[in-house]
């Protein structure tokens, strides 16, 4: 059974620098994010269909807030905690290491996919080796409720290999470098935006980073949005055969 900590709300998490989150405020941001993730995907599969992957990014960033949401929803059962951590924790792990690589990867030139899928490739295995112990080993992946915000803590198997500051840079470079290394500017642009958040989850947010970072990421992926419906001049759309 997975460990849960629970400490009472404290006031101190809304001032200052800090961010208050709860079930509401990730639920808003799935009720923004799926429909307007599902009308990009739509819109691309109309007018250009390499940036299907791409678009799809806010969706998969929607469905992980709602996992968020449920996750505070279930506080005080810890079998659903222990559920919906694990399915928020996927996206943190497996999908944005892979999809964020793999999504670029179909915009990219001939001679430059193949370090796109080289990208996703380690991000798969980085996060495969993070993920899966989570659920043979008890008490590897910890919810804490903090009154406003969540942590996940986890005993990580790179921890005993590299460290775990280590395993955080290599991550973030296998998230965020795709994006930046791109030859599009409106995704070297979203790869900026990203990287913002880090700095700010970094600089502020510690205590709560992985929510924080994803939750930040889920509001940039609209930029994304807005690439797909009018940022940039999309192909011609694709005749019907």
């Amino acid at each position: 059974m997975q460990c849960l900590r629970w400490q009472p709300v404290d006031k101190t998490y809304c001032r200052g620098f800090a961010m208050c989150f709860s079930a509401e405020v990730s639920f808003i941001a799935a009720a923004v994010l799926l429909p307007s993730g599902i009308a990009a995907v739509k819109r691309a599969s109309k007018t250009d269909r390499r940036y299907v992957p791409i678009a799809a990014l806010p969706l998969l960033f929607g469905l992980q807030q709602a996992f968020e949401g449920a996750v505070w929803m279930s506080n005080g059962n810890a079998g659903l905690v222990e559920q919906f951590s694990r399915a928020y924790m996927f996206f943190s792990w497996l999908a944005w290491p892979v999809w964020g690589p793999f999504s670029v990867y179909f915009l990219e030139p001939a001679r430059r996919q193949p370090l796109f899928i080289v990208f996703a490739i380690f991000g798969g295995i980085l996060g495969g080796v993070q993920y899966f112990p989570y659920f043979v080993h008890d008490n590897w992946l910890i919810t804490t409720f903090l009154g406003q915000a969540i942590s996940y803590q986890s005993t990580e198997l790179f921890d005993y290999i590299i460290g775990r500051e280590a395993t955080y840079m290599i991550y973030v470079a296998i998230i965020i470098s795709p994006f930046l290394l791109s030859s599009h500017v409106n995704i070297r642009i979203f790869g900026w935006l990203v990287f913002a958040v880090l700095i700010i989850t970094y600089m502020f947010f510690t205590y709560a980073y992985i929510s924080v970072f994803c939750f930040g990421g889920a509001l940039m992926s609209l930029y994304l949005v807005w690439m797909i419906f009018g940022g940039r001049q999309l192909s011609t759309p694709l005749r019907s055969s």
